[in-house]
């Protein structure tokens, strides 16, 4: 240890000074860190001299030694006091005595016996801090580690880690006030975010770090007249624990519990979702409570927010399945790929209109990955753009997890599924015409080819000729005899009207029968038993 610290008080100076001078205080262990010629001055000069020890003689003006001694007690009880006494002042020791004071010297002073009793009070100063040390210091880490200490053995309650036996020994432990209880109820309190109802206008929404302290506080206040039970933080949400006694129902719980949703909307202006899980008979099976109240709160996506969830109101015994089964996936992707946007609306419909289903939120969850799955396939066989199909550069698995609502749900299928319909009939539209030009380039250039027919035309286009003639018809307004037919009409029409000086016998006979065959409708004169047929339309 390092010096302690001494003040001296006597109504002599020359007392005063003689003894500074003749003690060695470094030696023993102290410095004298100032003095006083009453107990008045000397009460003064504490609160700023903090020191260990005050010597002090009893016979003094103003202020005696003994009555310094009761009040240094009374504002300072860790100081030590020294009392400096003549042979006559027996009646003052005894008092000195009853003061509790640490050392007792006749004056005058004996430097060897002064020296003695300051390290004697010393070593006495040393324990003592050592021992207030480390009690000081355990205690202000069990202090300052309990509310964690509270919190780990309550997560491990609920996480039915803990036999009954142990669970009551750490209640008591902890000064929890649950033990004895005829069952347990446990509920999850979820803080709905702002975004998904509002901002508040009161200044709390300003510092929404107070938002989960001001609505634990609210349940607090509502739960305290009710029952016995233990609010904390987990690590997702808080949880309550709730003991229920002869003098409450669970069923009241429910009800006090719907009650601080209301205020929690109405005083706080927050949102509040509570799932309550099963009540349980004993401490060791509180996991099961816990777990349906975890359960409880993921039906809110179904069932709606701001209120009580209790998980017996919800949950069937026999659990539904919700699928996105293959006839959903067909039905949606024919939607996408051939349209109209009625048809994508109506099986976009149809799909979320499946979340009805009372189901939990994992299995809901499941279900949009699985139609997410589906849509992200069409947009990779197609080598879409990803970023521009979602709406988002974000990824799509933590816009997906964001979704805990039917309608959320509905409108981005929607938007997606209609955005890839887009894309898709853009790029057949420009198939299409692209199709359209190159067949309508080989008709002109072949249509004196009495074999040329549809099929011919689809295997120089590598397509099937029931797509191609409803392409033809929808890209041109009319049907592909008909086009051949006025192509060779044309054709013929401009070859007629050339100057003919001495038409060959042969020519002759080819224009008639071309144009017998164009009134009869056929699409190529029958062989020819003459000369070869030489059309051209240039």
């Amino acid at each position: 240890m390092g010096l302690y610290k001494i003040m001296l008080v006597d109504d002599e100076e020359e007392v005063r000074k003689s003894i500074i001078k003749k003690i060695d205080w470094a030696d023993a262990g102290f410095e004298v860190v100032g003095d006083a010629e009453n107990g008045e001055e000397a009460l003064e000069k504490l609160e700023a001299l903090e020191p260990d020890v005050v010597v002090t003689d009893i016979r003094m003006p103003y202020m005696d030694g003994l009555t310094l001694t009761e009040k240094i007690h009374q504002r300072h009880p860790s100081i030590k006091v020294v009392i400096f006494s003549g042979y006559d002042d027996f009646e003052y020791a005894q008092r000195a005595i009853k003061l509790n004071v640490t050392e007792y010297i006749l004056k005058p002073v004996n430097v060897e016996e002064m020296t003695a009793i300051l390290k004697k009070i010393r070593k006495n100063l040393d324990e003592e801090i050592e021992m207030r040390r480390d009690v000081d210091l355990l205690r202000e880490r069990y202090v300052a580690s309990l509310p964690v200490m509270r919190e780990h053995f309550l997560n491990n309650l609920v996480g039915g880690g803990l036999t009954a036996e142990a669970a009551e020994e750490k209640l008591k432990e902890y000064e929890l006030d649950l033990a004895g209880a005829e069952k347990w109820v446990v509920a999850v309190i979820h803080v709905e975010p702002e975004e998904e109802h509002g901002a508040g206008t009161s200044s709390l929404h300003q510092e929404r770090e107070l938002i989960p302290i001001s609505v634990k506080q609210l349940l607090e206040e509502k739960l305290k007249a009710y029952c016995r039970f233990v609010l904390f933080n987990s690590a997702r949400e808080m949880v309550l624990i709730a003991a229920i006694d002869e003098g409450n129902t669970q069923t009241g719980l429910v009800e006090l519990l719907n009650d601080s949703c209301k205020e929690c909307r109405k005083v706080l202006e927050v949102s509040v979702t509570m799932g309550v899980g099963v009540s349980c008979p004993s401490l060791d099976k509180m996991g099961r409570s816990y777990q349906s109240a975890l359960d409880a709160l993921g039906y809110r996506a179904i069932v709606g927010s701001g209120g009580v969830i209790y998980i017996n109101d919800v949950e069937p015994v026999n659990r539904g399945k919700l699928q996105f089964d293959q006839q959903e996936e067909s039905d949606l992707v024919a939607a996408i790929k051939f349209g109209p946007r009625e048809k994508i609306e109506a099986a976009v419909k149809k799909i979320a209109g499946r979340m009805d289903e009372k189901v939990h939120i994992r299995q809901y969850q499941a279900y949009i990955l699985s139609v997410a799955s589906t849509v992200i396939q069409l947009v990779q066989q197609y080598d879409l753009n990803l970023s521009e199909i979602m709406g988002t550069d974000r990824d799509y698995f933590e816009v997906l997890g964001q979704m805990d609502r039917q309608e959320d749900f509905y409108q981005w299928l929607l938007g997606v599924a209609c955005r890839i319909g887009d894309a898709l009939g853009q790029e057949r539209d420009n198939t299409a015409k692209n199709m359209i030009r190159t067949a309508k380039q080989y008709i002109e250039e072949n249509y004196s080819d009495p074999e040329l027919s549809v099929e011919k035309i689809c295997r120089y286009l590598h397509m099937s000729p029931a797509y191609f003639s409803t392409m033809f018809k929808k890209e041109t307004g009319q049907t592909y005899i008909a086009y051949l037919t006025e192509v060779r009409l044309n054709c013929s029409t401009r070859r007629t009207t050339r100057p003919i000086s001495s038409p060959r016998r042969g020519d002759i006979r080819n224009r008639t029968i071309s144009a017998m065959c164009l009134k009869n409708g056929s699409e190529s004169p029958p062989p020819n038993t003459g000369e070869p047929n030489k059309g051209s339309c240039r």
